[in-house]
């Protein structure tokens, strides 16, 4: 498998297919294989000579969301960005270890990285659409990357899986900036979609929206994960345990000179990290006591 031109990866029947957390944590029966989307190894991300993450192992399950929780600057969002390597626009950005996608080292020199973040798309935390129309807007992926074929009803599939179809299907010419803003949220991630992703990475999109769009946010996840699987950062630890399957708990460690490097406490299933987490860390951001 290359992350070169096929936009679905087979998975390679070597590569590793159960996720370990998941099975040890008791997520799965012992002889149901999960196939890993994502393998990550004793991961560190530098800027320059600080050191932001530190040491992070952990498998993402194809189809599942998988939360990343913890306090202000512990490096979720770094973490996160390693996924479909956004980092590499951050001068001074490194990253070692290893993560793999499908059993492939999404770090080899070999590896394309525009096709790499075309299967794993990236909503961001405010809604960004672009100063288009509607229909523009979703379309832009496809023009871009050249994927043929019936363009309306590539954008009438992204809208509707986005669940917008039906608000905007009347004014697809019109203006993103003139729909409201968990309209444009959901636009962006149908925008996401329109490419054919393999994978949805989602940086806290809910934090700038009012609690029923959020609400409409959390529901299209759900919905979503039955054909994609989702990583989100989020601060909420409610919506965190209302929509995930897997969380990643991560804190800030803070050395003698001040610096702070993020760490991954604790990765296990969603129900278990909320009802008996398994380190005091844990517990303790859990129920308030700090972050």
């Amino acid at each position: 498998m290359s992350i070169v031109s096929d936009p679905r990866p087979a998975r390679d029947p070597e590569a590793p297919t159960a996720n370990v957390a998941r099975m040890v944590a008791g997520a799965v029966a012992a002889d149901e294989q999960v196939e890993t989307v994502f393998a990550a190894r004793d991961l560190h991300v530098h800027y320059g000579a600080h050191l932001a993450v530190a040491g992070v192992d952990l498998d993402v399950a194809a189809r599942d969301i998988t939360a990343i929780i913890g306090p202000s600057g512990c490096g979720k969002s770094t973490l996160l960005r390693c996924f479909n390597r956004m980092n590499d626009f951050v001068p001074g950005a490194r990253v070692e270890g290893s993560i793999t996608y499908h059993g492939e080292d999404l770090y080899d020199p070999k590896v394309d990285a525009a096709e790499v973040r075309r299967r794993i798309g990236m909503v961001f935390q405010k809604p960004n659409p672009f100063p288009k129309s509607i229909f523009d807007n979703v379309a832009y992926g496809p023009r871009i990357n050249r994927m043929g074929g019936d363009l309306h009803a590539v954008v009438e599939e992204a809208l509707t899986k986005a669940a917008l179809w039906d608000e905007v299907k009347d004014k697809l010419k019109k203006s993103a900036f003139a729909l409201s803003g968990g309209q444009q949220q959901r636009l962006c991630i149908a925008r996401a979609l329109a490419v054919r992703p393999d994978v949805l990475l989602m940086d806290e999109p809910c934090s700038a929206l009012d609690p029923i769009a959020t609400a409409r946010i959390e529901d299209l996840m759900v919905e979503l994960k039955r054909d994609y699987t989702i990583v989100i950062v989020t601060h909420n630890m409610q919506q965190a345990a209302r929509v995930s399957d897997m969380t990643a708990f991560l804190t800030t460690e803070v050395t003698e000179g001040g610096s702070r490097t993020g760490r991954l406490v604790e990765y296990d299933r969603t129900q278990k990290i909320f009802t008996q987490p398994s380190d005091p860390r844990t517990e303790g951001y859990i129920t308030g006591r700090f972050g």
